[in-house]
């Protein structure tokens, strides 16, 4: 069953979403060498408070903190530590809230100092697939079109979609039906309607699409150790367009600053 959220519902999974996306900018001014992820950890937790939400991922299955954070060949569900941030590292945050018992979850790649050209394009072409899979969530289109266009935007640009892990509908569950793969055939899968609010997350590999996970039993690596980079949304479907229900333009503000 997939559950169809009303206008009204919609409209409070996106202040949710907002914040998530703030909470990520507010991130952003503290990333570069040095800062250990243990830190960011700490300053989105206080942030998420402040503005009368809940960390969504905190005891989230006995996961135990805010963020995951997962640098340069870590695709997933990294756990912030001690690690220091090293200039050429990259990072995937990834930050839920839960705002008027609404879900809110989104994913940014923050380039850590200078990356090389190859990482850059790494980074380009993975949120370029997501922006190719937003376009494809409109009413009356299945799953399957989101999975199609994300693998060959990513493809094209000779990379690899991990298989394991997906995308997820969202509401006052973090995970709620359907799943959302960042592979797969036009026209299969489930017929989207208006109402259904995704996360499209593509977890794309500069080497192969085999994984591995560590024995913390939450850190999925590549399994060749070449980086891999994540960038998420949150989007209702709609007729025409799907309704962005996160943005990235907080983070660009900040980095541009910067």
């Amino acid at each position: 069953m997939l559950y169809l959220k009303t206008d009204e519902e919609v409209g409070l999974l996106k202040e949710s979403n907002l914040l998530v996306s703030r909470t990520l900018a507010e991130i952003a001014r503290y990333i570069e060498p040095g800062v250990t992820t243990l830190y960011l950890d700490k300053i989105a937790e206080e942030f998420i408070r402040d503005n009368g939400a809940v960390p969504a991922f905190l005891g989230y299955g006995g996961f135990p903190k805010t963020l995951c954070t997962s640098v340069n060949d870590e695709i997933v569900h990294g756990i912030p530590s001690g690690y220091e941030l090293r200039d050429g590292d990259i990072i995937s945050v990834d930050c839920g809230v839960i705002l008027n018992e609404w879900y809110g979850d989104s994913a940014y790649t923050f380039a850590v100092g200078e990356i090389n050209d190859g990482v850059k394009q790494l980074l380009e072409f993975t949120r370029a697939a997501l922006h190719e899979g937003v376009k494809a969530a409109v009413t009356g289109n299945r799953i399957g079109d989101i999975s199609s266009a994300v693998q060959t935007k990513a493809e094209s640009g000779g990379f690899s979609v991990v298989r394991e892990l997906v995308g997820h509908g969202i509401g006052k569950k973090l995970h709620e039906p359907p799943e959302v793969p960042n592979f797969g055939r036009k026209g299969s899968g489930p017929k989207m309607e208006k109402g259904l609010v995704i996360c499209i997350e593509p977890m794309i590999n500069m080497g192969a699409k085999e994984t591995v996970q560590m024995m913390d039993g939450w850190t999925v690596k590549t399994a060749d150790g070449k980086p891999s980079a994540h960038f998420e949304y949150a989007v209702a479907v709609n007729k025409g367009k799907a309704d962005v229900l996160t943005t990235f333009d907080f983070i660009e503000e900040v980095l541009n600053k910067m």
